[in-house]
């Protein structure tokens, strides 16, 4: 299923607010409603927000296959939209999902579990 010619049905007050990257692209951060554990990070153009937004399921442009793909449609492991915010700037998107299942292809619950870096915390100030 590759990507849709012609113009997305997305709201135009919507998407003159997207700061796309040069593929078009924009950042979409997927996060558990309730926990607000981060789950994942994929890419959204105007369709896969407009499908997004007006389905109730999350729906992504894979960058490597050049398609849309709706998480969960072949594992059951799916993103059920509870709300989308776009940041400050316009660049990121913040999807807070019900999530069934794992959301790592791995079949990690989060695509960050086990992922650690070893980065040295940082103190506040007293």
């Amino acid at each position: 299923m590759g990507q849709v010619p012609g113009p997305s049905p997305l709201d135009p007050a919507v998407a003159a607010r997207l700061k796309r990257d040069a593929d078009g692209l924009v950042c979409a951060v997927v996060q558990q409603h309730d926990t607000h554990e981060v789950l994942m990070v994929g890419w959204m153009d105007d369709e896969a927000l407009h499908r997004t937004l007006t389905t109730g399921r999350v729906t992504f442009w894979s960058r490597s296959r050049q398609e849309y793909w709706r998480k969960g449609d072949t594992s059951g492991h799916a993103q059920h939209v509870h709300s989308v915010a776009l940041d400050c700037d316009g660049d990121a998107l913040l999807v807070q999902v019900d999530q069934v299942g794992a959301a790592c292809h791995t079949g990690s619950r989060t695509c960050f579990e086990g992922r650690d870096l070893g980065a040295v915390r940082g103190q506040r100030d007293a």
